[in-house]
């Protein structure tokens, strides 16, 4: 059957990344995610969604990964204007506190990927090279509980600008407790 794209044929060809930006504006988060990409592909990164435009512009990422929360700018409007630029582009919305409606207004923006995080980098590319299929790798490796944890705990503390105090409360622990797993994700970082 020449001429017939392999769709049509009834197997579906995957999708090669090969350049990433991430856009968070959680300096740790930011870092880890972009490392998560691994060496094989080129990562860029931005803070800003005025930086993120300009790096997405020069550099044309074949996937954008993009935090929901961006100061005080949606992930979402992100998504939207560079989305309309770059149609070839995968965008990846991340969030912490996804819900049903933040979803549904993320893929009409043009998500093509919405995932909760934590979320390892190895995660995001098997969805972006093969979609929600079975004839994925089976080496995708799901986040370890301190991992999840050490997450979590970020976004809380950026939530609460930094106050430990009143993190610890949010999360239902002691401030020394709190303060304790700080020091230890800091040393493993």
């Amino acid at each position: 059957m020449a001429g017939i794209p392999e769709e049509v044929k009834g197997v579906e060809q995957h999708r090669i990344i090969r350049s990433v930006l991430v856009i968070d504006d959680d300096p740790r988060v930011l870092a880890a995610l972009a490392r998560s990409f691994g060496v094989q592909r080129r990562v860029f990164t931005a803070s800003s969604s005025e930086e993120a435009a300009a790096v997405a512009r020069r550099e044309k990422p074949d996937l954008a990964v993009v935090d929901m929360r961006l100061g005080h700018i949606s992930g979402i409007d992100v998504v939207r204007m560079l989305k309309a630029e770059m149609p070839s582009t995968t965008f990846a919305l991340i969030s912490g506190y996804l819900t049903v409606d933040t979803t549904v207004a993320a893929v009409h923006a043009g998500a093509d990927i919405v995932v909760t995080k934590p979320v390892r980098g190895s995660e995001i590319l098997r969805r972006a090279e093969y979609g929600e299929h079975d004839t994925v790798p089976e080496d995708v490796e799901t986040p370890t509980l301190a991992e999840a944890e050490a997450e979590h705990i970020a976004r809380v503390m950026t939530d609460c600008k930094g106050n430990i105090s009143e993190a610890a409360r949010r999360l239902g622990i002691y401030r020394s407790s709190l303060q304790r797993k700080l020091r230890k994700q800091t040393s493993r970082s």
